[in-house]
Formats: C-alpha cells, sequence, structure tokens
C-alpha cells in the first residue's frame, strides 16, 4: 500500500484521520493559501486544498497518496477567518451567533505515483446559542480560538453552544471524513471503518430535546432512528453470545409486564422488547443481572428469575432497566466515549445502515453505568412502577434479594472509584422515592449498617 501523508498540522484532522484505521503521517504544507473569493467559497475551498496537496506531493520521492484540506467559516456573506487576537475572536463569535453560517471544507486527494488527482468539497450549515460578553470571555479562558477556523471549537466546550447543525459533523471539525472514505476508495484505499461517526450522528447534527425522562434539556449527536439501529447491532450480538430461554410462561410474563411499564415511560417512539437469556454452556455460577440496550431491547438473565417471587418484583427489575433507555443512559455514555463511539462505527456502512459488527468488547460499553445513572434508573423504575399499577415496594423487596445474594459472594473491599453504587444505597434512594421523604431505616439504608434486632 502506497504511503498516505496528511498535508495538515491540525491535531483535529489528524484525530480525524486515525478513524481511517490506515496507516498514515503527517506533513505540514507552508503553501501560501488563497484568502478572497474569487468565484464561489467552494471553490476558493477546494482550490486551498489542492494547494497544499500539490505543495507536499512535490517534495516526497516515494509513491504516495496526499491528502489536502481547506476549512473556512462563511457568514454575513463574507469568510470569518482564524483570529489574529482575543478581541477580534470575540467580534467573530458574535456574528456567528446572529444568525446561522456555513463551514466549507475542501478536500484534495492526489497520487503522485500516477499523477491522479481528486478535488472535493462539503459544507454545513450552523446553527449558534446567543451569549453574552461574559460568556463568551469565560468560553474563550477555556478554550484557545486563535487556530480555529471561525474561532470555534464544536467538539469540544464550543459544542455545548451550538444546539443543531446541518449536514456533516466531522467537516465542522475540519475533515469530511465520510467523503474522504469514498474519496480513497478511488484510489484503492479501502479504510476498515467504512462509515464515518457522521453517520452515526446521523450526519443531521446536534439537536436539541427535552427528556421527559430526566426533565431536562438535552442536546444530542444521534436521532432515535439510529439510537433503535444501534440497539439492533448491538442486540443481535448479544444473542450470538447467550441463547433465548424458551419458557413460553416466562416469556409471556416478561413481555406483558415490559408492555405495561413501556407505555407509561413517557418514550413511547421506542418499541420495547423483553427476553430471557442464559448462557450457552452449563456454568458454576449462572449470571443474576439484568441489562438493557438502545433503543429499547431489554434482558433478564435466568439466573436472576430465580430470585423473583411475583410480578411487582418482575416489574421492578424491567422498570429499571426501562429507565436506562428512556434516559438515554447507554446512548449519552457512547457518544461521550469517544474510542467507544470510534467502535460502534466500525459496525455501519457508507450509507448509513447498519452491517451489524459490533463486538463484545464494544457491548460491554451499554452494560457499564455511572452510580448515578443506576440510582436514576431505580428512581424512574419506581415511577414507571406505580404508573403502571405495580407496588413500587416489589423494588425493596428484589434489592433485598440481590443484597442478600451478594452477602454469599466473596468480600469485596469498598472502592473510591465503585462504577456502581451498593445495594444499600440503592436501597435507601428507593425508599425515598417510594416515600418521597427519607425515613431513619433509610438513612441507616443509606449507611450500609444493620437495623439493631431485638
Amino acid at each position: 500500500m502506497k504511503k498516505i501523508i496528511l498535508a495538515s498540522a491540525s491535531p483535529q484532522r489528524k484525530k480525524l484521520m486515525k478513524l481511517l484505521k490506515v496507516p498514515f503521517t503527517v506533513r505540514r504544507s507552508f503553501a501560501r493559501e488563497k484568502d478572497t473569493i474569487s468565484t464561489t467559497v467552494s471553490d476558493l475551498v477546494k482550490d486551498n486544498a489542492l494547494i497544499k496537496a500539490i505543495d507536499i506531493a512535490e517534495q516526497v520521492k516515494e509513491p504516495s497518496i496526499v491528502i489536502g484540506a481547506d476549512t473556512v467559516v462563511y457568514a454575513k456573506s463574507r469568510l470569518v477567518i482564524k483570529p489574529k487576537d482575543l478581541k477580534e475572536a470575540k467580534r467573530n463569535l458574535k456574528i456567528l451567533m446572529s444568525e446561522p453560517h456555513w463551514v466549507y471544507t475542501g478536500v484534495a486527494v492526489i497520487d503522485t505515483e500516477n499523477k491522479t488527482v481528486l478535488v472535493d468539497h462539503d459544507k454545513t450549515k450552523v446553527f449558534m446559542n446567543q451569549l453574552t460578553d461574559e460568556e463568551i470571555d469565560r468560553y474563550h479562558r477555556e478554550v484557545s480560538p486563535m487556530d480555529k477556523a471561525g474561532g470555534f471549537d464544536i467538539e469540544g466546550r464550543g459544542g455545548v453552544f451550538i444546539p443543531k447543525i446541518e449536514g456533516c459533523y466531522f467537516n465542522v471539525v475540519g475533515l469530511p471524513v465520510a467523503k474522504l472514505a469514498q474519496m480513497l476508495k478511488k484510489f484503492g484505499v479501502h479504510v476498515l471503518m467504512l462509515v464515518m461517526m457522521v453517520s452515526l450522528y446521523g450526519c443531521g447534527g446536534l439537536s436539541s430535546n427535552f427528556n421527559t425522562a430526566t426533565d431536562q434539556q438535552e442536546t444530542t449527536m444521534y436521532s432515535t432512528e439510529r439510537e433503535q439501529e444501534i440497539g439492533a447491532a448491538a442486540a443481535r450480538e448479544l444473542e450470538k453470545e447467550y441463547k433465548l430461554v424458551e419458557d413460553p410462561v416466562m416469556s409471556e410474563r416478561v413481555e406483558r409486564i415490559t408492555r405495561k411499564v413501556s407505555a407509561v415511560c413517557g418514550r413511547s417512539e421506542l418499541v420495547y422488547v423483553g427476553k430471557v437469556i442464559e448462557e450457552k454452556k452449563p456454568v458454576d455460577e449462572p449470571m443474576v443481572n439484568a441489562l438493557s440496550l438502545p433503543g429499547g431491547y431489554i434482558y433478564i438473565f435466568k439466573g436472576l428469575t430465580d430470585y423473583i417471587k411475583d410480578d411487582d418484583q418482575l416489574a421492578a427489575v424491567i422498570a429499571h432497566e426501562v429507565a436506562h433507555v428512556t434516559a438515554r443512559h447507554s446512548i449519552k455514555r457512547l457518544q461521550a466515549s469517544y474510542g467507544s463511539l470510534i467502535a460502534v462505527v466500525a459496525a455501519l456502512q457508507v450509507d448509513g445502515s447498519l452491517a451489524g459488527g459490533i463486538n463484545m468488547a464494544t457491548l460491554s460499553m451499554f452494560f457499564d453505568y455511572s452510580q448515578q445513572d443506576e440510582l436514576q434508573a431505580d428512581t424512574l423504575g419506581v415511577k414507571y412502577m406505580k404508573a403502571a399499577g405495580y407496588k413500587p415496594e416489589g423494588m425493596l423487596r428484589m434489592l433485598e434479594a440481590l443484597q442478600e445474594y451478594d452477602r454469599k459472594q466473596p468480600v469485596r473491599p469498598k472502592m473510591f472509584g465503585r462504577t456502581h453504587p451498593y445495594v444499600h444505597q440503592r436501597l435507601a434512594a428507593v425508599g425515598r422515592a417510594i416515600s418521597d421523604d427519607l425515613s431513619f431505616r433509610d438513612y441507616v439504608r443509606g449507611t450500609g449498617e444493620e437495623l439493631n434486632k431485638k
């Protein structure tokens, strides 16, 4: 394979190039670029990308594929370039906030051996919230605007005040990787990740929605449709590793309670599926657990069903997992984890459809919730149980059964960095959710101590 060279020193572009999973080197171009629009903005960025690519292509000795890129921001019929100082950066940001603006990125690819050249561009419409002078100053203290087109970073703190984009997210970062992948394919370079993160994000960009589960306005980089597709791919992989339990009575019971709980959870746009699974081979200690996947997939391990005594306890388990889905806990973890996001993208194709290649290592990320997520799922679960007609005390009994199970396991020391809350903490949280107050018994549960029995 020919050597691939990125003719840019931009750390953002270098990071995005790594998504392609092909070896490459970086050589900065010092060629003089155009700084005025003579025809169109798209022509400008394509010309500059080609200028950079030619500059490096003329310097290399061995057969190589050189990639050049150029990004500009266009607002109010003029270019908003990298600022010279903070004063100009502040002025530019106010211009960008005044109305939606466009980010253009030109890409040029040159094969130095056969002199083949391919040039293209992408553009994205960006919407910004209005910030006060104080907020702009605070942002600039956190993020230097001096090395960024337009003076803002969408991939960092700048994303907080960008509620929506129309077009490719990574184009705004500085390199439309999906388009680049298609261009490289014409040069015989088949990248490992055939759909970039832009496909995961839906290439519709950031959106801001009110989450009725958490009662918060949330900024997300994915659509409900994409969430369902990711969940479906993850479910396929999970069902390869574990087998579905063929128990008609238990299956009907799980499906019935899942329907009742999901009907009151607030995310009616999803289709919730409840299933019971178990290990494919006999094990000494069956899995005592339940889990959820994005899009509404709920799985209960057969080992846990041995501790479930009635429908209220089963509803507690299902309501807890449904709450993870409604609060978008797994998708938020995916969105926040750069490495995991890359791994999930490997399961997608260039056209954005899911190819189904999510592995178990990536799948495990969906099961590892924070303490706050677990406690929130318990609290929401109590709410759903009440609304669905189940007795929320069933969750207390279920947790007590799990606590008894934990006591039989090898002793584990308390750890400050523990990911999941201890069962006694969950008992206290559930007790508060049921009574809307902290009783003395809840307080004692929260400390992990036992009440004296006389």
